[in-house]
């Protein structure tokens, strides 16, 4: 049934043909009976004038809308009776008003309402009283009028449909607009913050170098342990410099290079949960493995992420809510989980990227993950509340 249905909206033309050969047909058998004033080729002319308007309504309304108002005309002039073939004034009428120009449905409007007065003045029923005949011309303007409402509601609710359509779609386009222009900002801030990272990294490497210079032959062995630091401190550096390619730094106003400082790592998550717990915000924080140290760069990621989750909790967490804060050490990587027991943030706080519109948190963190080869799951706790699970390598990755 949905076949035929769409088959018949892709042939309006075609559906239409087959209602106006019906009706000519039906008009045709009318006309042979010999029903009706007029002659019978005057009768049949204006049949297929009639059925020809509906034929084409729908791809020229406004041509067939004249057409069907001068046929009615020539039906006035040469006296031809009003027959079964008139029933297309009612269809063109409703066509106008539905898709048809404005000016064409006024027109339609006004037609309708003088076309059965002027039929009553051209052939008066013999022998009816004035108040009877008005009645009834009355009660057959009520079709037209009828015919002409049902057509501009239908142009009215096309026109409301349209609209829906246009500003969804426009809502959805600024949505990935305000999407992007979040990953961007976003990528341009880790770039500064790795940025800076890999800049400590040097000056500490610098640093070593000249000291390494200066005592190179009073102490050879200290020497030795400064060039051993320069070795493991460059290739930390250049892995942070691998993950730093492809994100630009669209930051120019710092101007004149400030001293560059170590950023946040992991011992800090410790200040960091006191701090939270110092606002009112209960933060259960256990590490589970041996501590050791960790690559710049995830060291960063994984302060940031629980910094980012716990001022999540705080927004979206709702009263008497708590927080737990897990940090694992396993062989090859490092493993966060961050979980509160409060009502959680929204749907498409997660489910869209991140976007809630008044923050773009978790775009941040998925950003932060995926540029060191790391995993991040986020969503609805069962029980309630949210959860953050994130597994940091160590060894560079993607």
């Amino acid at each position: 049934m949905q076949r035929l249905y769409d088959f018949l909206r892709r042939h309006p033309t075609g559906v239409d043909a087959f209602w106006a050969f019906l009706l000519l047909a039906l008009s045709l058998l009318t006309i042979a009976d010999g029903a009706g004033t007029g002659s019978a080729a005057g009768k049949t002319v204006v049949a297929l004038a009639q059925c020809t308007a509906i034929a084409l309504r729908r791809r020229m309304p406004e041509r067939m809308l004249l057409l069907s108002a001068g046929t009615g005309l020539v039906q006035l002039a040469a006296g031809i009776g009003p027959n079964l073939a008139d029933f297309a004034m009612l269809v063109i009428i409703y066509t106008v008003a539905s898709c048809g120009a404005r000016w064409s449905s006024r027109f339609a409007l006004v037609g309708g309402l003088l076309a059965p007065w002027l039929a009553a003045a051209r052939w008066p029923t013999p022998g009816e009283s004035l108040s009877k005949g008005v009645l009834g011309t009355a009660f057959v303007t009520v079709p037209f009028v009828l015919a002409w409402v049902l057509g501009d509601s239908v142009r009215t609710r096309r026109a409301y449909w349209a609209q829906l359509e246009e500003r969804a779609a426009r809502l959805e386009k600024e949505r990935e607009q305000q999407a992007q222009i979040a990953v961007t900002a976003e990528r341009a801030r880790i770039a500064r913050e790795l940025h800076d990272v890999v800049a400590h990294n040097v000056s500490v490497m610098v640093v070593q170098a000249d000291g390494a210079a200066y005592v190179m032959d009073a102490s050879p062995e200290q020497a030795r342990q400064a060039l051993q630091t320069i070795s493991s401190t460059g290739r930390q550096a250049l892995a942070e410099m691998r993950r730093l390619l492809g994100v630009l730094r669209t930051d120019d106003s710092a101007e004149g290079g400030g001293e560059y400082v170590p950023q946040p790592d992991v011992e800090q998550i410790g200040d960091l949960v006191e701090q939270v717990r110092g606002a009112g915000l209960p933060v259960d924080f256990k590490i589970e493995g041996a501590p050791r140290p960790l690559p710049s760069g995830v060291e960063l990621t994984a302060y940031r992420i629980v910094q980012e989750a716990l001022t999540n909790t705080r927004k979206h967490g709702g009263p008497d809510v708590g927080a737990s804060v897990r940090l694992t050490y396993f062989d090859d990587g490092l493993g966060l989980l961050v979980e509160d027991d409060g009502r959680g943030a929204g749907q498409e706080l997660y489910a869209s990227g991140g976007a809630d519109g008044r923050g773009h948190g978790l775009i941040g963190m998925r950003e932060r993950v995926g540029m060191i080869g790391g995993t991040l799951d986020a969503g609805p706790r069962p029980g309630g509340g949210f959860r953050i699970s994130v597994l940091l390598p160590i060894k560079p990755g993607g």
